[in-house]
């Protein structure tokens, strides 16, 4: 019988530095969906600026495709704005100062991440970004403000290129939510999933739609 692909493996390709996220993720605040995977090792590593008293999580959806070096920066980059320094007297020694109250820094919220998206090398994610299903973010990217589900991205600040179908298919993808169906199933769907004949995929899901 063969075998079906499993979520909690760690390194889904023999002999190369490619590792399913889910099962090495230890901090609480760190939510990632099955199959996502990132090239290297040590995801968490990545995740930079995230202390848990901000209380500010990272949510990665399933299926993504993380590239060598991408950072996510998290709320605990940002400085409080709303003074007349920006410098943290309250986190080094021997200076006196408060520590603010969260409601006085700049806090962006949670880092959203969607399903089947694509992130390139040495791309930065922003504290309170959401990145929406199928998005590509280009290499070297950074990432400052919401993206929208199946558009491409580039640049410092990243940018919209083009969105990568029309918005009857965009739909259409977003209704079947092929990522959460069981694995047999998805392995029916492939021969879809890597067709590119846009107008023979769109007839394709309806008619799966309308079953």
């Amino acid at each position: 019988m063969k075998k079906k692909p499993d979520p909690t493996v760690t390194h889904p390709v023999p002999g190369f530095p490619v590792t399913y996220v889910k099962p090495t993720i230890t901090r609480p605040n760190i939510i990632v969906g099955d199959f996502t995977y990132y090239s290297g090792e040590d995801f968490e590593s990545r995740v930079t600026h995230h202390y848990e008293f901000y209380g500010d999580r990272l949510i990665i959806g399933k299926f993504c495709q993380i590239a060598a070096d991408v950072e996510f920066i998290m709320n605990g980059a940002n400085h409080q704005m709303n003074t007349a320094s920006t410098f943290p007297f309250y986190i080094l020694e021997h200076w006196n100062g408060l520590q603010p109250p969260l409601s006085e820094m700049p806090m962006k919220g949670d880092t959203i991440v969607g399903n089947d998206v694509w992130i390139g090398q040495n791309a930065t994610i922003l504290p309170g970004v959401r990145i929406g299903d199928g998005a590509i973010i280009g290499m070297n990217s950074v990432v400052g403000s919401d993206v929208e589900p199946y558009s491409i991205v580039v640049g410092n600040p990243a940018k919209l290129v083009r969105k990568r179908f029309d918005d009857e298919l965009i739909a259409l993808l977003q209704s079947l939510r092929w990522w959460d169906k069981p694995t047999d199933e998805i392995h029916e769907l492939i021969p879809l999933l890597i067709d590119n004949n846009l107008e023979r995929i769109k007839s394709a899901i309806r008619e799966r739609l309308e079953s």
